[in-house]
């Protein structure tokens, strides 16, 4: 144990006076993360809220064949601007971006209506533009209660109560709360913990390992009289201790960047404060010593600082797999999942953020198989540096 604590001391200083190590370790990964998300997901409510307050604004061809349905849409607010434009002009118009969304109204559209015919409307829109897709479907959600006014209207006028017309009145009840409509928007959040929990290491792992071999000074440090064991856990250790500074740095900055996201302004809230980023902070510890672990046997198999690079920046997909996967199939927490690490921590993590109550049990599962899994490798770390190939 001396040994170890010896070799963690060292390699814990000597890494402190690194410029570069400090850069990527405690600050661009804990502080880049959380200023990048927090201003994505401002940037995204507060478009969501402009929109929502904004007046449709649509261009309509042939308004004057329909005097009604303009009526009914300004009535509604809709900003109508009206022009004349045959269908090939307007979908040249919306294909090359000079309009957004087109509503025409054919030529038999009065004859139709009046004879109560389904009268034709033609909403030329792109579905490839994410922002002419939100203004065409506003269109589409006004003329369906344009629509069904209507129908209700010529129900009445022939004796028929228009409630005939609706069998079934669906009333949804949701039963999410705020801080669970608000992991909708805050669900990536994991992501960046677990990648800054990783980058936290990654520059030491490869110096204490590849860094020594190819400075020529990892040959000295085989030779002196020490278990292997104690060095690979040293170095280890050393790297953990990176990797626990850039967690907490990293949630920390998660805590005072969601104090100026305006959450509430879309019936959200976020309970990320103190407690939830001590309770992150446990469920994502035993993924420590896992992290550590595997870049640091990784990178025993380099032969250069530019080699662990490379195949370091693989082991930083690691979290990033099994987060795709449970937003890919709505993965909810089980038991079952707590055999995987980092999707473990994921869901765990996403069940604090939304405020739910998690096993205690699973969080020991989570906890048992990261440190088992980061216990093997430290040993087959520790047995090929027994091996002469380290000073190859």
């Amino acid at each position: 144990m001396r040994a170890l604590f010896t070799v963690f001391r060292k390699e814990f200083l000597e890494n402190l006076r690194d410029r570069r190590t400090l850069l990527s370790a405690l600050i661009f990964g804990p502080l880049f993360g959380p200023l990048l998300f927090g201003a994505m997901v401002t940037r995204i409510l507060d478009q969501s809220v402009v929109e929502s307050d904004l007046p449709l604004k649509l261009v309509i061809s042939g308004a004057e064949r329909a005097p009604g349905l303009a009526s009914y849409l300004e009535s509604q607010g809709v900003k109508l601007r009206r022009v004349a434009l045959s269908e090939d002009a307007a979908r040249g118009a919306v294909h090359s971006g000079t309009e957004q969304v087109i509503l025409i109204v054919p030529e038999d559209y009065a004859k139709r209506f009046a004879a109560g015919a389904p009268a034709p409307l033609l909403l030329v829109a792109d579905s490839a533009d994410s922002q002419t897709r939100k203004i065409a479907d506003r269109a589409k959600a006004v003329l369906a209660n344009y629509g069904s006014g209507i129908a209700q209207r010529r129900l009445q006028i022939r004796g028929i109560d228009p409630l005939l017309a609706l069998p079934v009145a669906v009333d949804e009840i949701d039963v999410a709360t705020p801080a669970a409509r608000a992991v909708v928007v805050l669900g990536f959040m994991t992501y960046f913990v677990l990648f800054a929990v990783l980058m936290g290491g990654l520059y030491l792992a490869i110096d204490s390992t590849a860094g020594e071999r190819e400075r020529g000074s990892l040959e000295a440090l085989l030779s002196l009289p020490v278990e292997r064991a104690s060095l690979v856990g040293g170095k280890i250790l050393a790297t953990c201790a990176y990797m626990c500074l850039a967690l907490g740095l990293n949630l920390t900055a998660f805590v005072c960047i969601f104090h100026f996201v305006p959450l509430e302004r879309l019936g959200m809230s976020s309970n990320l404060g103190a407690a939830t980023a001590l309770g992150l902070f446990a469920i994502c510890l035993p993924f420590v010593p896992l992290g550590a672990a595997l870049m640091t046997f990784v990178a025993s198999f380099t032969r250069s600082y530019r080699e662990a690079q490379t195949y370091l920046a693989l082991v930083l997909l690691v979290p990033t797999l099994p987060i795709a996967f449970a937003s890919i199939y709505s993965l909810h927490t089980k038991r079952s999942l707590m055999f995987i690490p980092s999707l473990s921590q994921h869901l765990l993590m996403t069940s604090v953020l939304k405020a739910e109550p998690i096993a205690w049990a699973d969080v020991l599962v989570s906890a048992a198989v990261s440190l088992a899994v980061a216990l093997i490798l430290m040993v087959l770390t520790a047995r090929h540096w027994r091996r002469e190939t380290m000073l190859g």
